[in-house]
């Protein structure tokens, strides 16, 4: 598009991140402007599960998480050989959600990332039913092969949106900050710029 940038039209696939299986299938444009910011996104899913099927696996992670006797507290997740402590699980899945915000709002048409590791997490306690976080994870960035440390500081109840608050500090680069909202499960995407921590 003249003056505004690239705009790419897309059919792909989804999978359960924990399962492998397929989770539904999605048509998106995605435009990457010529300014620096995040792609405008356009998107349309049909999963294979129906609403109350993923409400359903949500409140089971949130009485996972509500039931720990003590706080989540953990370091490298996945460990060097690729496992989870199944106590970890939970705030494994929630980094998996989170970081996602942050990927796409990172994301520009010659480089992408995916979540490489948690290298912290924290659970803290709170007097309201919401769950909170906080995490160091590590993106790998591509092309470049480099890895980009992130805090991630994450609000969730289910039926709610996941709230994101993050600032990551990439090696070459000074400190980029950041805030939003992230749609809990198969729900979508909403942005809203905030107060960064």
């Amino acid at each position: 598009i003249p003056d505004s940038g690239h705009k790419y039209y897309l059919q792909f696939t989804t999978e359960d991140y924990k399962t492998g299986e397929n989770a539904g299938s999605c048509l998106a444009t995605v435009l990457y402007p010529k300014t620096k910011s995040p792609p405008v996104v356009t998107i349309k899913c049909m999963p294979t599960k129906d609403q109350k099927q993923i409400q359903e696996e949500d409140n089971r992670l949130y009485k996972k998480i509500k039931h720990q006797t003590k706080p989540i507290i953990g370091k490298n997740i996945p460990d060097s050989y690729g496992n989870i402590d199944p106590a970890l699980e939970p705030a494994w899945a929630l980094a998996a959600a989170g970081s996602s915000y942050i990927m796409w709002e990172k994301s520009t048409e010659t480089l992408g990332y995916f979540m490489a590791q948690v290298k912290s997490v924290k659970q803290w306690v709170r007097k309201d039913d919401f769950v909170e976080f906080d995490y160091t994870i590590l993106l790998h960035e591509i092309p470049t092969q480099e890895i980009v440390s992130c805090h991630m500081r994450l609000t969730w109840l289910p039926a709610h949106p996941l709230k994101v608050k993050y600032f990551c500090a990439p090696a070459n680069q000074g400190v980029e900050e950041g805030s939003g909202m992230e749609s809990g499960s198969a729900a979508g995407i909403l942005h809203e710029r905030g107060a960064n921590f």
